[in-house]
């Protein structure tokens, strides 16, 4: 049990409880939601007792008290019998059917809402709980200003008064027509009536009508408890269509049914069953401003029931073609309304002229209340769905880059159609020395917070990935963050990068099963990995491996929803993908011609590929419960004659050399207006080696997307820009390096560091 103290003005006024049989204490954002509620509550309950009520408070509309009170329809009034005076909120008076701009706040105008017929009993049964000091309930018929009627049930408690004077009464209301209704309804048409059944005019009991009319009452409550069930296991919309056609339409002998629902001022079709779709295409595009019998029954707040084709015609003679191309003879029209607030509407057609008696049409009012209920909460479910899906979607990454490095193709398959949003996810990320990582993850279980870890652990990937570590040193730090995060979601990861220059895949592995490796020659095999924990259970060091890879190999990674099911260990899931990608790559789909070459068909190959592998190992039609993905990187190797390399000697001799290689290298690639800026960097970058770092120092120079000048050396010391004094001598060679290029940086190895400078090619588009 959890409490949560109701202060008030000077004492305290109660206690909010909630009693749970949860294994589990509540959350932090539902021990929120009840200090917001008892906050909300306090403060009605002050201005109840100050006869000032304000309207439903909505100070945050996104908080969840706002959410309840909105959805609650729950009204707040005060009665003093001495001063004769209600005091009622906003949503109190819109249930009593009354106006806040002409309400008077007297107990009479209060008490005159009340149908005649109850008004007598409702304000003795108030009289009675103000004299006794106890509880007050009541339920009874209130006039509405569109002249219909309206149930309503008020609750509330006597309490003394001001000043110790007459006591007084405070409570809730709220309506409960469409309850009150479905009850009645159904009591009625579950109630046996045996003498009803009469055969001639003999006076007595048929028996074979007796046999028949319980047959069809066993039949009937056998299709109500399978509606009900049905309903109860209904998540989405299209669930509730389904279920509520199995059992409702053979009930009345019906053969079509359109479920609508409001969506701002239209009503838009959101499941049928019987009519062909060009007809509901052009059904769909009725406003809800629109006069047709769905509208004046949502208008009404009453069910329409049309008997016959004339019957339409002549109350609709506007819609006359529509109704001919439906192709029905009779229908019903049923409003949907839950909590008091129209949602949608429902209607039941028939192939032949069909008047409904009154049995039937109760007990379509009363299934019209199931279902309502069911309706909206469904509807809340797919919104909510719908909201998640659109978060995932703008997580994941929307195109992949073209890089020379590698071509990339990528699938995420979702779940099945009832199951949450999944954690599946994939990236390509260009690094510098047009190196490229590939990365895959997957963040177990389904829901919007797997959705949001990663979202969070793709965009730490990408931040830890410029730091240009190694992928273990990577997946570590990766490891720390996700424990800094909380939560209790397991999270797999698989960190791989392709250098073009040595053709060489590095990856690391936390939780994440290998890629698969596919060779130009169709050899295909899975590299061996040692097992490892997921992310927030590692334990460091990990291990990176190290591939050479023929240029134009395949580099397939996955998460285990593509390779493991119920029916297949990950095992023989792995073996089936390893097949499938040998097949799908080794020949162009059936009737499709040779892919061209170069980048563009690299895509096009990669994108049929993808395709052919999910179709084999997700096929369509057969339930899967885990989402998975699927990205599939070609390699490519750096031409030789874009890349150049040279020693220099560990003296003060180098700078001068780089210069001398670097203006003759630029010669030979048609580049010498970058001469002298690129002279000038690796002077800079040489000299602040020989200076401050360790031997031996190599320069590289790399003719890609940019030109690219590397300068290493054996020092694991960092290059800091530092700001330098007006007398200094040096301290300004970073500045100058920052200035100069279009970006630079650092990245280090076992044996040291590279800091590597990029500079814009003349013609060419440089990277983002």
């Amino acid at each position: 049990m959890i409490g949560v103290p109701l202060t008030g003005p000077g004492h305290p006024q109660g206690v909010l409880s909630v009693l749970m049989a949860l294994p589990d204490p509540l959350s932090g954002s539902d021990q929120r939601c009840l200090g917001e509620l008892a906050a909300a509550t306090d403060d009605r309950w002050l201005h109840v007792a100050t006869g000032t009520l304000p309207a439903v408070p909505r100070p945050n509309p996104f908080s969840r008290v706002s959410e309840i009170i909105r959805e609650m329809n729950v009204g707040l009034w005060d009665w003093d019998p001495g001063a004769d005076r209600v005091v009622a909120d906003e949503t109190a008076l819109w249930v009593m059917g009354l106006s806040r701009d002409t309400y008077d706040e007297r107990a009479e105008t209060w008490f005159s809402a009340v149908h005649p017929d109850d008004a007598p009993a409702t304000r003795a049964t108030a009289e009675h709980a103000v004299a006794g000091g106890g509880d007050y309930v009541a339920e009874y018929r209130v006039h509405r200003p569109d002249g219909g009627t309206a149930w309503v049930e008020g609750r509330g408690h006597a309490a003394p008064g001001t000043g110790g004077g007459v006591a007084r009464l405070t409570g809730t209301v709220w309506e409960v027509t469409w309850t009150r209704a479905t009850r009645d309804a159904t009591e009625k048409v579950l109630r046996p009536t045996p003498d009803g059944f009469l055969a001639g005019n003999t006076g007595k009991p048929d028996p074979a009508e007796q046999i028949s009319a319980a047959q069809r009452m066993e039949q009937r409550a056998a299709r109500i408890a399978e509606l009900t069930e049905g309903l109860a296991q209904a998540l989405t919309v299209s669930d509730v269509v389904k279920a509520m056609a199995v059992p409702v339409l053979p009930l009345f002998g019906a053969t079509a049914l359109v479920t609508a629902a409001i969506d701002g001022r239209r009503l838009r079709v959101v499941g049928s069953f019987g009519y062909p779709k060009e007809f509901i295409d052009l059904f769909d595009t009725i406003g809800l401003d629109a006069m047709s019998p769905a509208t004046d029954a949502l208008r009404s707040r009453t069910p329409m029931f049309i008997s016959s084709a004339r019957e339409y015609e002549k109350r609709y003679p506007h819609l006359s073609d529509l109704r001919a191309r439906g192709g029905k003879q009779a229908w019903a029209f049923l409003p949907l309304i839950a909590s008091g607030r129209s949602v949608g509407y429902c209607v039941i057609a028939f192939d032949t002229p069909r008047t409904l008696n009154d049995e039937e049409r109760t007990l379509l009012v009363a299934l019209a209340g199931l279902v309502a209920h069911a309706f909206e909460r469904a509807r809340l479910y797919d919104a909510e769905h719908s909201r998640a899906q659109e978060l995932q979607r703008g997580l994941l990454p929307q195109t992949l880059p073209v890089l020379p490095a590698v071509s990339a193709a990528a699938r995420y398959i979702p779940a099945g159609p009832d199951a949450e949003v999944g954690g599946d996810w994939y990236d390509v990320i260009p690094l510098p020395s047009e190196r490229v990582a590939l990365v895959i993850g997957d963040v177990m279980g389904h829901g919007v917070s797997e959705a949001v870890t990663m979202g969070r652990l793709r965009a730490a990937v990408r931040t830890l990935a410029d730091l240009d570590v190694p992928p273990d040193e990577l997946l570590t730090r990766l490891d720390s963050l996700v424990n800094t995060l909380g939560g209790a979601s397991s999270a797999t990861c698989l960190y791989a990068v392709y250098d073009p220059t040595n053709c060489t895949l590095a990856f690391a592995s936390a939780g994440h099963p290998p890629p698969a490796i596919l060779h130009p020659d169709g050899s295909a095999y899975f590299p061996p990995l040692d097992p490892s924990p997921p992310l927030g259970l590692v334990q460091p060091p990990l291990h990176t491996v190290e591939l050479v890879l023929p240029p134009e190999s395949l580099v397939v990674m996955y998460t285990d929803g593509l390779v493991e099911s119920p029916a297949k260990d990950i095992d023989a899931g792995m073996a089936e993908l390893g097949r499938s990608v040998t097949a799908a790559a080794s020949r162009p789909p059936t009737g499709h011609t040779p892919y061209p070459s170069g980048p563009g068909g690299d895509s096009v190959r990669l994108e049929h590929l993808c395709h052919r592998v999910t179709a084999n190992l997700l096929p369509l039609g057969e339930p899967y419960l885990d989402d998975a993905a699927l990205l599939v990187a070609c390699t490519h190797a750096l031409d030789p004659g874009d890349m150049a390399s040279w020693s220099l000697p560990e003296n003060p001799l180098a700078a001068g050399q780089a210069r001398k290689l670097v203006r003759a290298q630029l010669g030979d690639w048609d580049l010498e207006e970058l001469s002298m800026t690129t002279e000038l960097l690796v002077s800079e970058l040489v000299g602040n080696v020989i200076r401050h770092a360790d031997g031996p120092v190599h320069l590289r120079m790399l003719r890609g997307r940019t030109l690219i000048c590397e300068v290493s050396d054996g020092s694991p010391a960092t290059p800091r820009i530092r700001h330098a004094g007006d007398n200094d001598e040096g301290g300004r060679g970073l500045q100058l390096v920052a200035a100069l290029s279009y970006r630079w940086g650092a990245r280090f190895t076992a044996t040291g560091k590279y800091i590597w400078t990029e500079q814009r090619r003349p013609g060419v588009l440089a990277p983002d």
